[in-house]
């Protein structure tokens, strides 16, 4: 165990995480969905774990379950009770090992951990989209991600893994 103010978490954890947000496609360069509507500004959520190599050859993206979110490992605060959804796999020797790649986990848009969905406000109206929020899908989702991945500087993924939808 080592210990990271009050917090004591295990030797194989990834220790404390941040998560981050990128914002693109912000009007009048709009996301195009798949079901002709526009969308935009886009944020994500997301997190990363481990280093990105000097080649950039090492990334992996995981992707969440319908109801998941961008904190796949690790804690986000001293006072995080439990640590991310897949901890068990991601960190210093695990599956997705953290010594060896560099991990990208994002929510999806349309979610509601942190990434532009139905709570987000609508630049239209200035109020919450609720139920407006334009309908999206996987293809919608993996099209925000890789203006993620692009934005993180990165030309292709060593591989892309995860449960439910990303299974």
């Amino acid at each position: 165990m080592k210990t990271n103010g009050i917090l004591d978490v295990p030797d194989d954890s990834v220790g404390l995480v941040k998560t981050e947000y990128f914002t693109f496609a912000v009007i009048p360069d709009e996301m195009l969905l798949v079901s002709g509507r526009r969308l935009g500004p886009v944020t994500l959520a997301y997190e990363t774990y481990g280093n990105l190599n000097a080649e950039r050859t090492n990334a992996v993206l995981l992707l969440h379950a319908l109801s998941g979110s961008a904190h796949a490992a690790g804690y986000n605060s001293n006072d995080d009770l439990y640590p991310g959804w897949w901890d068990l796999y991601v960190g210093p020797g695990k599956t997705f090992d953290t010594n060896r790649y560099f991990i990208i986990c994002s929510n999806v848009i349309g979610g509601c951990t942190g990434s532009t969905g139905p709570a987000s406000i609508d630049p239209g109206t200035g109020k919450e989209f609720g139920l407006s929020f334009p309908i999206v899908t996987i293809h919608d989702m993996v099209n925000a991600q890789y203006h993620l991945v692009r934005h993180l500087g990165i030309d292709r993924l060593l591989a892309v893994a995860g449960g439910s939808m990303g299974g």
